[in-house]
């Protein structure tokens, strides 16, 4: 799960939400030791979880979740008294990460400029909707807008439906990997030539590189790809998502050997030679199953399907190697992998006073090992006396940068 390969690297993070914190979470996952810089009064607002989603005082689960292993700084970054102190963390950072609208940083005096003018070797991200110049850099962004002004929700569903969003916030978390590998390629490059970096990062092309291939089609002939639904994007009949007797069961039948065994399966032997329902042509030049008539052929599967249960078709169809998979929940989805050994994710729960949070990691693993696990999320204001005691600041003069509401030591 990590390879510690950040270990001694320091990244001061003035984000907040979800797309910037993920950035600097894959980098703690990689051992770097990350500042999260925080106003004293409340703090990051993801912090504030709904009732019953509070882990510790001021840690939600959302908040837990991206943001373990971090040191909160609290402190009023537009207080004159502020500016020596992040001058002093930003000398000793590699990494510098803030995702204001754009135009606000430099407004506190950190815009890039400013930075490097301090630490001329920094890697300065600024993560952002729309980017950092143009017409559209100063709009707020949001996820579902971004999500829409960039065409993905017009792919989601298919043409009998409105226009649907992702069900969570994917361009966020997209926006948050992108910004990570750019920061470590950025880091990379420092080490080899000394040379320090200025990222752009943005929701909008974030949301892009996830849709990279559909988006390439559509910039090659001019016409938008259709909306295809539960339908596999093979455009095979047996790649869809059906109901079953007691649930519902996504396939991909894709190629004729595996079309033929959901047939079989179905009692359905006779279909794939059926000359009015599959174009045998077309389905022997591209190794696809392609249909005559798509509507009746999804019927006649749709049909057979209803009438089996769930478990009894995942495993017949499992066992004739044909790839599927039933439509679980979240929940039933963390239930599977705890219980069973069908997935070998790395698990682990980090306790707080009010409960755990689950932890997948960085998403692999290295060498076999799933690696060191975070430590848990900081309280705001948590490590401001120690940050700034270690600036040299006496314990006296950070009192008073708290009684003067300039920190808020937690």
């Amino acid at each position: 799960m990590s390879m510690n390969a950040l270990a001694g690297f320091k990244v001061l993070d003035l984000s907040h939400v979800i797309a910037g914190p993920t950035a600097s979470h894959y980098l703690a996952l990689e051992g770097a030791e990350v500042i999260k810089v925080e106003p004293p009064k409340r703090g990051d607002v993801l912090r504030h979880g709904r009732p019953g989603q509070t882990l510790d005082t001021g840690v939600s689960v959302g908040f837990a979740a991206i943001n373990g292993g971090k040191r909160s700084l609290a402190i009023d970054l537009k207080r004159p008294e502020s500016r020596p102190l992040v001058e002093a963390l930003i000398a000793q950072c590699d990494v510098f990460i803030e995702n204001y609208r754009p135009g606000a940083a430099a407004r506190l005096g950190l815009g890039p400029e400013d930075v490097t003018r301090i630490r001329p070797d920094i890697v300065y991200a600024s993560i952002s909707g729309f980017g950092q110049q143009g017409e559209w850099a100063g709009r707020p962004a949001y996820d579902h807008v971004v999500q829409s002004a960039m065409g993905m929700s017009s792919l989601q569903g298919d043409a009998t439906q409105d226009p649907m969003k992702v069900g969570f916030p994917v361009v966020d978390t997209a926006t948050g990997m992108v910004a990570a590998q750019a920061i470590t390629t950025a880091l990379l490059r420092r080490l080899r030539t000394g040379q320090g970096a200025r990222l752009d990062i943005s929701m909008a092309q974030a949301a892009l590189q996830l849709m990279w291939p559909e988006v390439a089609k559509v910039a090659h002939s001019g016409e938008d790809s259709p909306r295809v639904g539960n339908r596999g994007f093979t455009g095979s009949p047996g790649a869809a998502t059906f109901a079953c007797a007691d649930g519902w069961l996504s396939t991909a039948a894709n190629t004729l050997p595996q079309f033929r065994a959901l047939c079989e399966v179905l009692g359905l032997a006779a279909l794939p030679d059926d000359p009015v329902l599959i174009d045998q042509p077309a389905t022997t030049a591209s190794g696809f199953v392609a249909a005559r008539d798509a509507s009746e052929l999804h019927n006649r599967l749709a049909t057979a399907m209803r009438r089996l249960p769930l478990a009894t078709l995942e495993a017949a169809l499992s066992a004739r190697g044909v790839p599927c998979a039933p439509v679980r929940t979240l929940s039933e989805t963390l239930a599977t992998v705890t219980t069973t050994a069908r997935m070998t994710l790395p698990q682990r729960h980090t306790p707080y006073p009010r409960g755990t949070v689950c932890d997948f990691g960085a998403g692999y693993l290295a060498d076999g090992t799933p690696g060191a696990a975070l430590a848990p999320a900081p309280r705001h204001g948590q490590h401001t006396g120690e940050i700034l005691a270690a600036l040299g600041l006496s314990q006296d003069e950070i009192q008073r940068l708290h009684t003067l509401g300039v920190v808020n030591l937690g």
